[in-house]
Order: C-alpha cells, then sequence, then structure tokens
C-alpha cells in the first residue's frame, strides 16, 4: 500500500494536478455562458474530460520535452529525466487522461467526441512549437482556451450564439500566454544556450515582461468587452476591476515566480469565474 501511494504521488506530480486550479474555473466559465441548461450530470462529466484533458496535455508535454527537461538544471528533478518514473508510465498515465476526456466528450454527447481531437492535436503541437518559435508562449494559451469553449459547447451542443465565449476564449488564450512569459524568464539564459525559442530568450527578460504586459492588457479589455456586451450589475463590476488589479500586481510582483505565475494567478482564474457568475445572474445548478 505504501509503494502505490508513492506511484500515485509521482503520478500526481508528473502531470501537476494542482494546475487545475488554473482550468476548472475557465471550464465553469464557458458552461455558464451558455444558454443551454447546465445540469449535475453535465459539469461533472465537464470536469472529468477537463482532468483527463489536463492530465493528457502535461503528459504529452512532458514526453515531448524529456531530453530537454534533463539538460535543465532547473526541471532536471522531473520524473521523466530523473528516472523517478519510467518512460512506459507516462505513456500509460497520459493515455489514461486521454481515454478519460474522451470517454467523458461521449458521455456528454456524441457530438463532443467528433470535436474531441482538436483540443489533443493542440497538446501535441504547443509543446513543439518553441523548437521554432517565439511565439511558443501562444500554443499554451491556445491550449487552455479550448477549456471553456470545449464546456460551452457540452452544454449548447451548438456553436449557435458564440460572441460571448468566444471573448471568454480569447481573454484565456492572452492571459494564459502572457503569464507563461512571466514563468519563461526562469529558463532565459538555457534556452538561448539550448537554441530554443521563447520570448525572454529572444529578446530579453524585460522586452519579453513588455509583452506580456501587452498581452494581459489586452486580456482585461476582453473582459471589459464581455461585461460591455451582455452583463449587468455592480457585483460584476467590482470583480472585473479586482481582476484588472490581480493582473496589475501580477506584472510589479514578476520577479517572483512562486507569487505572480502560481498564487496570482490561481486567484484570477476563481475571481473570473465569480465575475461570469455575477454577470449572467447564476443561481445554480
Amino acid at each position: 500500500m505504501r509503494a502505490m501511494s508513492e506511484r500515485a504521488r509521482t503520478y500526481s506530480r508528473f502531470v501537476k494536478i494542482e494546475h487545475t486550479l488554473f482550468s476548472f474555473p475557465l471550464l465553469l466559465s464557458g458552461a455558464l455562458l451558455a444558454d443551454g441548461q447546465l445540469t449535475w450530470r453535465v459539469l461533472l462529466l465537464i470536469l472529468l474530460a477537463g482532468t483527463g484533458a489536463r492530465t493528457a496535455a502535461l503528459g504529452l508535454n512532458r514526453l515531448l520535452d524529456r531530453v530537454i527537461d534533463g539538460e535543465n538544471p532547473r526541471t532536471a528533478s522531473r520524473e521523466l529525466p530523473s528516472g523517478k518514473m519510467a518512460p512506459i508510465e507516462a505513456v500509460l498515465v497520459t493515455g489514461a487522461g486521454i481515454a478519460v476526456y474522451l470517454a467523458a466528450a461521449f458521455f456528454i454527447s456524441p457530438k463532443c467526441l467528433w470535436y474531441s481531437p482538436i483540443p489533443l492535436a493542440i497538446f501535441v503541437i504547443y509543446p513543439l512549437m518553441k523548437r521554432f518559435t517565439m511565439w511558443a508562449h501562444i500554443g499554451v494559451g491556445a491550449a487552455l482556451a479550448m477549456g471553456p469553449l470545449g464546456a460551452w459547447y457540452a452544454v449548447q451542443l451548438s456553436f449557435e450564439d458564440s460572441f460571448r465565449v468566444a471573448l471568454i476564449c480569447l481573454f484565456t488564450l492572452f492571459w494564459v500566454s502572457g503569464f507563461d512569459i512571466i514563468y519563461a524568464t526562469m529558463d532565459e539564459a538555457f534556452d538561448r544556450s539550448r537554441g530554443l525559442h521563447s520570448l525572454p530568450s529572444r529578446l530579453g527578460k524585460a522586452r519579453a515582461l513588455q509583452v506580456s504586459m501587452v498581452f494581459h492588457a489586452v486580456a482585461f479589455g476582453l473582459l471589459c468587452l464581455l461585461y460591455r456586451a451582455s452583463m449587468t450589475g455592480i457585483g460584476a463590476l467590482i470583480l472585473l476591476l479586482g481582476i484588472g488589479a490581480l493582473l496589475a500586481l501580477e506584472h510589479y510582483k514578476a520577479a517572483d515566480i512562486e507569487l505572480a505565475f502560481f498564487k496570482i494567478n490561481a486567484v484570477i482564474g476563481f475571481v473570473v469565474l465569480a465575475f461570469v457568475a455575477a454577470g449572467v445572474g447564476f443561481s445554480g445548478v
């Protein structure tokens, strides 16, 4: 039992299960923006699909980057390059995530299953992008932006009247891309020495952070547009201003990666969810 428990903890660390704090609020935000009825059954299946997709995305990322991770002193202790996990274990964990994701999509609706390969393709492409473009951060943003879109479609089962969810997806794209740039500043020197493309390695830390700031300004502007187009209420407005303040704080504290990347962004995700819930007048499933 002790060995099984230790393996479970290793697998959890491998797929960074705590990063669901970034994705779950966005999934729920997409679901709340749909015009259909959100039932408990669909909600649970959305969260299950999101968990499977996150597992698949992180697993594919670790598998594709295992050689690079082994050369980087910051990431050499990760499960694959350090030998704490065998490659076959990583493949099985990733495969299990894909299976859970596809099964949840099917049980929501066969229509969801038809579109399910699109996020999987993005999960494969975005880890490879840093080999040839400094805009690889947008690939990370695109991967997470699939979350609210998928959850919205799971409730509505149609792409009609998709303006509101398009705004939250674009917000996710620019928000996540922006904070991935901040995270990448830790590997500026290594990426440059290894010939990897990232904004910090190509433009330098200061200019990369300026791009990140622009991305986050655009992300905030998209939420303002969402509020103006389809939301009302002082509560949603206060939460919107809170999101803007948190984004500004993230850049003020950009040198502290643990605070800026992990803690502040986790809070932002839940404030975005509260903003959407208040803006659409959500009263329960």
